[in-house]
């Protein structure tokens, strides 16, 4: 059973590696440790922030030996909030690290004992990258910025360095709402998202937001607040190229195109440029509406939008579209599910795009389709979050006999 340890234990710890959620790990006196902001080679004084029979979670108290990867943030806030986790590591060693959290994932959660070589494309911004943000409030305490790792408590945040100016403008003009009392006591969370066109700073609570447009490669996206769009829209531009140079393969299979968790349309719009038919398949209400409009707003009148869950769909009357070339997957962070993977495996397309934004449930999925008999091609990073331990990963599988 997991409980709370008192705050006055501590133990010296060597950080060995990172592991999926960012954290270190080391081992101590039996025990398995994890340790927030830390990087391999640290030597550390750790304060016990909670424990089970032979794991404890703890935080870095003291630093005794830096690792060589670490540096200095320029901003002190940013060692305090949770959602620079990784902002105390050279930009380089970021990066590897990254391909070292996919590859313990690949290892211990699909099983694998051999892969290819992950390559990882760096981000074309280190800061100032962020098109979205959603920013914790607290009116009463007159505090705006994100919470503090492992905490409820706010870390007040007058710019972070991760969004764009334009984010950043939003962020001030919601300062100066909570400081002039224009805030509702109530409020606990915003979001401030911010296109080519349009911007928004709403509740995330709001169920009708404001439309905003921005271009990604050569297509223009409408979509609101509320609907998941990239944040990082240089490497978002990059993973499309990525998802199309799997497609450029499968169109010699002559058969049509799916894009499940179809969004507003990120990877629908390129894959109707390069094939007669595509079937975008969405269950969210307000991602429906622009789908079709961006689809639409593009010429691709062929393209057939499927407005229900994924894992009904695929397991459904699927058969009567005919040939399956080329499927695109972009589940949320908890990842299609076997029920959805099973259902992918009997649609039999001829190449699969595996995208996801969290390692472990791509590694569940991963396994799930090697299992139903489609091989590994290649897999490739995407640095969609400098400054986290967050990371895009696309992988490319094949029917063993394409």
């Amino acid at each position: 059973m997991t409980h709370r340890t008192t705050p006055d234990i501590t133990l010296d710890v060597t950080i060995d590696r990172i592991v999926g959620d960012g954290k270190g790990i080391g081992f101590a006196n039996g025990k398995t440790i994890f340790v927030s902001r830390t990087a391999p080679g640290d030597h550390v004084r750790a304060r016990v922030i909670r424990a089970n029979k032979n794991v404890l979670h703890a935080v870095p108290e003291k630093i005794y030996t830096p690792s060589p990867m670490r540096i200095t943030p320029d901003v002190e806030y940013a060692e305090r909030a949770g959602a620079y986790d990784f902002i105390h590591i050279n930009y380089p060693d970021q990066l590897k690290l990254k391909i070292g959290i996919i590859e313990d994932s690949l290892r211990r959660i699909a099983k694998l004992e051999i892969w290819p070589e992950i390559n990882i494309i760096a981000s074309p911004q280190q800061f100032g990258y962020r098109s979205r943000a959603e920013f914790q409030v607290s009116a009463e305490n007159s505090l705006v910025g994100y919470f503090a790792e492992n905490s409820n408590v706010i870390v007040d945040v007058p710019r972070c360095p991760l969004c764009n100016d334009t984010v950043n403008m939003l962020l001030q003009t919601l300062r100066d709402d909570v400081e002039a009392g224009l805030v509702p006591a109530t409020a606990r969370e915003y979001r401030a998202v911010a296109g080519d066109f349009g911007t928004a700073l709403e509740q995330t609570t709001t169920q009708r937001s404001a439309t905003l447009q921005q271009r990604v490669g050569e297509f223009d996206y409408r979509f609101s607040a509320e609907c998941f769009f990239q944040a990082n829209h240089g490497i978002a531009e990059e993973l499309v190229k990525g998802v199309m140079r799997i497609a450029t393969q499968a169109r010699a299979e002559n058969g049509y195109a799916v894009d499940l968790y179809a969004g507003v349309g990120l990877f629908s719009l390129p894959l109707a440029k390069l094939f007669k038919r595509v079937l975008a398949v969405e269950s969210h209400k307000p991602a429906i509406a622009f789908l079709k409009e961006n689809l639409e707003h593009a010429g691709y009148t062929r393209s057939k939008v499927i407005s229900t869950p994924v894992e009904h769909w695929v397991q459904g009357d699927v058969s009567k579209y005919g040939r399956v070339a080329m499927m695109v997957f972009d589940p949320p962070r908890t990842g299609a599910g076997a029920k959805a993977i099973d259902g992918m495996i009997t649609m039999n397309p001829a190449h699969i795009a595996a995208v996801s934004c969290d390692p472990a449930t791509f590694a569940r999925d991963l396994a799930g389709l090697i299992d139903g008999g489609y091989q590994l091609v290649n897999i490739t990073a995407y640095d969609m979050f400098p400054q986290t331990h967050h990371v895009e990963i696309l992988a490319h599988l094949k029917r063993a006999d394409v």
